[in-house]
């Protein structure tokens, strides 16, 4: 076994454990900060499998943006919003998430229907992988490419998407002094 394999193993680990603990877990605060664990162990996997772009912007938008966002809203909620919360989570199948549990249930049943149905061993990629011998090797480019793509052809659309979170974390910010003297 090879320390590639031997790396992924423990990252995938490391990321399901943490996972189940975020989803099993009663205390808001240790999930959440399981959660930065489940994100980083992901940008190990995805450093793995030569997505460094990807390892990267998984770790500056979900982990540096998204997840501090969550745990500031966490902080900044009153005692009256987390007792709601609390009674919610002892109320876990009630009548009205009946239509989300079978909605839930409907897509594993089409997850499982795929993965069965697909014919993984005559993909080409797969075939181009297997006549290569496994062998993937990264190029400086692929970065670069992406670089040059975000900063020409898809700049509008990376400069919205920067405006629509700057206007989420001002409407987190509005909504969390709304309940102090308005």
């Amino acid at each position: 076994m090879s320390l590639v394999q031997v790396l992924f193993y423990v990252m995938s680990f490391i990321a399901l454990a943490s996972a189940l603990f975020v989803a099993a877990t009663k205390n808001l605060v240790r999930s959440i900060f399981m959660f930065f664990i489940t994100l980083f162990a992901l940008a190990g996997l995805y450093v793995l499998a030569l997505a460094d772009f990807v390892a990267i912007t998984q770790i500056v938008i979900y982990v540096g943006g998204i997840l501090v966002l969550i745990l500031f809203a966490f902080m900044l909620s009153g005692k009256e919003t987390l007792n709601i919360i609390t009674q919610q989570r002892k109320q876990f199948i009630s009548l009205k998430k009946l239509p989300a549990i079978l909605l839930a249930v409907a897509f594993l049943i089409v997850l499982i229907n795929v993965i069965f149905k697909a014919d993984i061993d005559h993909l080409a990629w797969i075939k181009k992988s297997i006549a290569q011998k496994n062998e993937i090797t990264p190029d400086a480019a692929m970065t670069e490419n992406i670089g040059v793509n975000l900063m020409t052809s898809y700049l509008l659309p990376f400069e919205a998407i920067s405006v629509l979170l700057m206007v989420a974390l001002i409407g987190a910010a509005h909504l969390s002094r709304k309940g102090k003297g308005q």
